[in-house]
């Protein structure tokens, strides 16, 4: 049985509710200062807006995202173990139940991207694992297809530190990187749509 540890939601209707997160490789939630920064950035009123978490893990980000009052948030996990837990998590959550609507998915992030209609979501969350950068380029590009942010939501992308964003701005020729910050091993940052 995987161990697990837990990481609190920091705003909206459940802030300070703690999620339960599986200790599993490649499973590394968004820091508190890391989302915090990111709901900075973003607002905290996401009204209106429709999330998509593609590669969920934990939650942290889609769950801060549902707190937040957005309109509808979908998940996306492939590990069937993490998407279970995705599961339990949200049904404990929803004992306090929030405006918007949650959808747990189990599949392949990129896969759900492909198939999802131009422009049809405002915010994005990309944090595939570290290990796969030519994977983040390619959702990457499936993102600026599938986002219209409307100048609230954007594309968020968490990477590894070294990684180059010339690669991402190289295939989101229309947008703008407008926000990033860096840890000791992650880079945040925000790209708005800068053309139609």
């Amino acid at each position: 049985m995987a161990q697990s540890h837990r990481i609190r939601i920091i705003g909206g209707v459940w802030r300070s509710r703690q999620i339960q997160v599986l200790d599993q490789q490649d499973l590394r939630p968004s820091s508190d200062r890391v989302r915090e920064t990111l709901f900075n950035w973003i607002g905290s009123d996401l009204s209106g807006l429709k999330a998509i978490d593609v590669f969920a893990g934990s939650g942290a980000l889609g769950f801060e995202a549902a707190s937040r009052s957005a309109d509808e948030v979908i998940f996306i996990e492939k590990d069937k173990r993490i998407y279970h837990q995705l599961l339990t998590q949200h049904q404990l959550l929803n004992s306090y139940p929030i405006r918007g609507e949650v959808k747990i998915f189990h599949g392949d992030g990129i896969s759900y991207l492909q198939r999802a209609d131009d422009q049809s979501a405002q915010l994005i969350f990309l944090d595939p694992p570290f290990s796969q950068p030519d994977l983040l380029v390619r959702v990457a590009q499936e993102a600026g297809r599938v986002c219209h942010d409307q100048g609230r939501g954007g594309i968020y992308i968490e990477c590894t530190n070294p990684f180059d964003l010339s690669r991402l701005e190289r295939v989101l020729p229309n947008w703008t990187l407008i926000k990033s910050m860096e840890t000791a091993q992650v880079k945040a940052v925000l790209f708005r749509r800068s053309s139609s």
